[in-house]
């Protein structure tokens, strides 16, 4: 059933508490580059910490704001691979699914996995309609070059998210082609999910175009924060959405490398919190976290759309909840607090959270 628009904001009982931030419609700075003796540059952000009923444990900005989730929202878009049974029908496996919910690097290991998921299935590459991308990895990248090999679209960042798309329309019997418009099957059912776990009607809403191809739609920041939270909390959902909700997050946290890849944000934070996070990185500055063990969601907007910001905001926000302990803080502190370098390598500045923001 359709939602009427709800605002995250309701009579829900909150399940614990966190000191927080006034809440203020007024989207702060969170974070600032320093460059020797001096801030350069300095960064607006919305920020929501919701749990799984919609109370907020903290708030900065205007979260009732609209933005497009980008690949952040990955992870929802994943759920129906599992609630269909399409995963179990064409034996996807974890590693798999994490492919389905990321934004990989290019990498070998990446594409070799999309190859074999998409030979399993009876497809291939030129099946998958989110054109073709370079390696963002630049190892990958140059090697490619040196071998005067063209990146196809298994290259694609989204490739696993696609073949995921591809693997569910066979097995509902629905069209391989077309697959990527707002009208098809697929992306209505995708629609479907993301009103059920935002809460809200988004059948009249602003949308446009991923870079991928396939529709993004406007959600507020909340709202994104509180799917997520019912994805680490999912014990109020259909028992088939609870345990797609689970696995997809098992499986990114499982398989981190295959969310992101070398050196990436997500992988590395992943791989040192070990199941206590499953985050998701989103063009334009945008993040999304499922936090299990706190049965919270996060979701935060960078009002520039600077990825390096929205790094250091989601490092900061996991240290606010509790989630990095001070070894695991003392292990991500090249990410957590990035240093900037001129291109002989020699340190700058560094990206650094602004004091009193997040804290």
């Amino acid at each position: 059933m359709v939602r009427p628009p709800l605002p995250v904001v309701r009579n829900a009982k909150k399940r614990m508490t966190i000191v927080t931030a006034p809440k203020t419609t007024e989207t702060p700075i969170l974070v600032e580059v320093v460059r020797g003796q001096m801030v350069e540059s300095r960064h607006r952000a919305i920020v929501a910490i919701v749990d799984a009923h919609g109370g907020i444990a903290a708030a900065w900005g205007d979260i009732e704001r609209p933005i497009y989730g980008r690949s952040a929202i990955k992870p929802l878009l994943a759920i129906p691979l599992i609630e269909t049974g399409a995963a179990e029908t064409f034996r996807v496996s974890d590693a798999e699914v994490a492919l389905a919910a990321a934004s990989h690097s290019g990498e070998e290991a990446h594409v070799e996995a999309v190859l074999s998921w998409l030979g399993r299935i009876g497809l291939g590459p030129d099946d998958l309609e989110c054109g073709a991308q370079a390696p963002s990895h630049e190892p990958s990248h140059r090697a490619m070059m040196r071998a005067g090999l063209e990146p196809t679209r298994a290259h694609n960042n989204c490739s696993g998210k696609h073949a995921g798309f591809l693997t569910t329309a066979l097995h509902l019997g629905q069209p391989t082609r077309g697959y990527i418009q707002y009208e098809h099957p697929i992306q209505q059912r995708l629609l479907g999910v993301l009103e059920e776990m935002c809460d809200l009607n988004l059948g009249d809403v602003p949308r446009g175009i991923d870079g991928c191809g396939i529709p993004v739609i406007a959600t507020p920041v909340g709202n994104l924060a509180l799917a997520m939270a019912r994805m680490a909390d999912p014990h109020h959902l259909s028992p088939d959405r609870a345990a797609a909700c689970r696995r997809v997050l098992e499986a990114m946290m499982a398989h981190p490398f295959n969310v992101a890849g070398t050196n990436r944000f997500c992988t590395l934070v992943m791989q040192a919190l070990r199941g206590k996070a499953a985050i998701k990185v989103g063009a334009e500055g945008v993040y999304l976290a499922a936090l299990p063990k706190h049965g919270l969601g996060v979701a935060l907007k960078i009002e520039d759309g600077a990825s390096r910001a929205a790094e250091v905001a989601m490092g900061q926000v996991l240290k606010r909840l509790g989630v990095l302990d001070a070894a695991e803080e003392t292990a991500l502190a090249a990410i957590l607090k990035p240093s900037i370098q001129n291109w002989a390598g020699a340190r700058t500045g560094n990206i650094r959270p602004v004091e009193g923001g997040l804290f």
